[in-house]
């Protein structure tokens, strides 16, 4: 065997495309990685400059630093993980985002160069450049990363953000690929709701453009929700400030929920409200893990099929998930497929969180005057169109927020959804059975009797009158002829004989004082309700005997 040097592993710049240079295309994602990086370093601040004319982006933060070493050996050095030694927390004890070690990539590739600069307390910065054009023709070549040293920093361009600097990182960067297309109320909005540190954490602030990312950049969200399920527990303002103005909450604890998932589900009036954080951001139920954001919309996993998911936000924290073996995909955007915890997850989602939500959610849209969900079975389609009827009528008379008569008008117009729900439903019998019957009449070319001319004589002159009292030229019946004058009891007697065998003659003489107040839209007592269904079904079984 030769006693030359040994062979060694030697690794081509290209392996940085095969990790995952470019699956980083999510403007919110870099900036989520650099605020991971922080959070990790310990820093107490992070702070956002964005120049969207120029697409530059700066962030900096008042993190440990780097040493010279640090920044060779670990940033520098993909794939070096903070906790191979076993370490899991920070020095002031935050639990580690960072894993594998390549989530640098995001920001090694999202713009054409970026400068790096960090420093720890009393030594001076140390960093570099990376252009990524010619990190590009690197790999191109196949040069190993000895031969792609990166540039020297202009300081200068730095000028604006040292000051008062004394230990931490800045990033330059220069060229953000497609743009910066979000603004800064949006970007705001994007940090508040996904990156909870700032809102949870007293010692961890992220700033953009030096205005505070708190919870006021939320609060159209907040005010479009309406129902909370709060997960076991879980310390948060932002949930504390959905308590305060919920019209409905609830909290699923152990035995019903694992106790190993916490969190908050929550329900917004109009879908269009999950849009509140900007345009091409909608708010979903998300998975946290550590408080990092690991899975978009977890709901997609585990469908229902269900209209309430298309109401519904929130944020679901899993931490088991961040235990010795590594779940996560390369992109760190997404846990990996059929992974058994996950799909253990999934699970909990599905037979304890949403079954729940989706019991809950209809019966407080319901109680609330508000359309809910069509497959709700535990409400019958009639009831269901009549109530969804009578609320878009509700709504043009609800009073204005700002009236003073608010509050008394909305429980006038409230007070009216039960009744109303039944009459709408009974009118409909009335027109589609009355109908009918004068369809069948027609079809039969039945001859009216001497006391229904009689009627349609007397209506014909009522109409007549109120017509010239009104001053009114057109015709109002589509059909001007007699049968439109006639009511059921009066149509009955032309279709069949009092003496019939179940004749409707006898249901519709005591059908017609209920249809009568019916139609004058009085609204009927608890007794007439009961008899007006028990006769028109009598009367409906008929009609389509005649019919059949």
């Amino acid at each position: 065997m030769s006693t030359e040097e040994p062979f060694k592993f030697e690794i081509s710049l290209s392996v940085l495309n095969h990790l995952g240079r470019n699956l980083y295309r999510n403007f919110a994602t870099v900036v989520g990685e650099a605020i991971s990086n922080a959070w990790d370093a310990d820093a107490k601040n992070v702070w956002l400059y964005v120049d969207r004319d120029n697409s530059i982006l700066v962030i900096k933060d008042d993190g440990h630093g780097m040493t010279a070493t640090d920044f060779q050996d670990k940033f520098l050095r993909i794939g070096y993980s903070k906790r191979r030694a076993g370490s899991t927390h920070s020095t002031s004890g935050r639990p580690y985002i960072g894993r594998k070690g390549i989530g640098k990539l995001a920001l090694l590739s999202c713009a054409n160069k970026i400068a790096i600069i960090s420093k720890v307390s009393g030594s001076d910065y140390v960093g570099g450049v990376i252009d990524n054009g010619e990190l590009d023709r690197a790999i191109t070549d196949d040069l190993t990363p000895d031969e792609y040293p990166l540039e020297y920093v202009d300081e200068s361009r730095f000028d604006r953000f040292i000051e008062g600097h004394d230990h931490g990182t800045i990033i330059y960067f220069d060229g953000i690929k497609d743009g910066i297309r979000n603004s800064l109320e949006t970007l705001k909005k994007i940090i508040a709701l996904y990156f909870r540190f700032s809102l949870i954490d007293p010692t961890f602030n992220i700033y953009v453009e030096d205005e505070i990312v708190d919870m006021e950049c939320l609060a159209d969200l907040i005010t479009k929700t309406e129902f909370l399920w709060k997960l076991n527990d879980l310390t948060d303002p932002f949930v504390q400030r959905l308590e305060a103005i919920v019209l409905e909450s609830s909290q699923l604890t152990p035995p019903r929920l694992d106790a190993r998932v916490s969190g908050f589900v929550a329900s917004v009036k109009k879908p269009r409200d999950l849009k509140a954080i900007g345009t091409g951001e909608q708010a979903k139920v998300d998975l946290f893990v550590n408080g990092r954001l690991r899975e978009r919309d977890i709901l997609r996993h585990i469908p229902t099929a269900r209209i309430t998911e298309s109401y519904l936000y929130g944020q679901i924290h899993f931490n088991v998930l961040d235990d010795t073996e590594d779940r996560f995909t390369s992109s760190r955007e997404s846990v990996v497929a059929n992974d058994p915890l996950f799909s253990e997850l999934l699970k909990i989602v599905s037979e304890q969180i949403m079954r729940v939500i989706l019991e809950d959610w209809g019966e407080w849209r319901r109680s609330h005057k508000e359309d809910d969900d069509p497959d709700d079975t535990r409400v019958g389609r009639r009831d269901r169109k009549s109530s969804e009827l009578f609320n878009a009528v509700a709504d043009e008379y609800r009073a204005e927020e700002s009236s003073r008569s608010s509050h008394k008008v909305d429980e006038w117009v409230d007070s009216l959804g039960e009744d109303a729900k039944f009459s709408f439903s009974s009118f409909a019998e009335c027109y589609v059975g009355e109908n009918l019957v004068r369809k069948f009449i027609t079809e039969k070319s039945m001859e009216l009797t001497e006391p229904a001319k009689m009627t349609v004589a007397e209506w014909r002159a009522r109409e007549t009158e109120s017509k010239a009292q009104g001053n009114l030229n057109i015709g109002i019946r589509k059909n001007d002829d007699n049968l439109s004058y006639l009511d059921m009891s009066s149509l009955a007697k032309i279709v069949e004989d009092p003496g019939t065998v179940n004749s409707i003659v006898h249901d519709a003489k005591q059908y017609k004082p209920m249809r009568d107040a019916l139609m004058h839209t009085a609204l009927l007592s608890d007794e007439a309700k009961l008899k007006l269904t028990t006769v028109f079904d009598n009367i409906k079984g008929r009609i389509k005997t005649l019919l059949g």
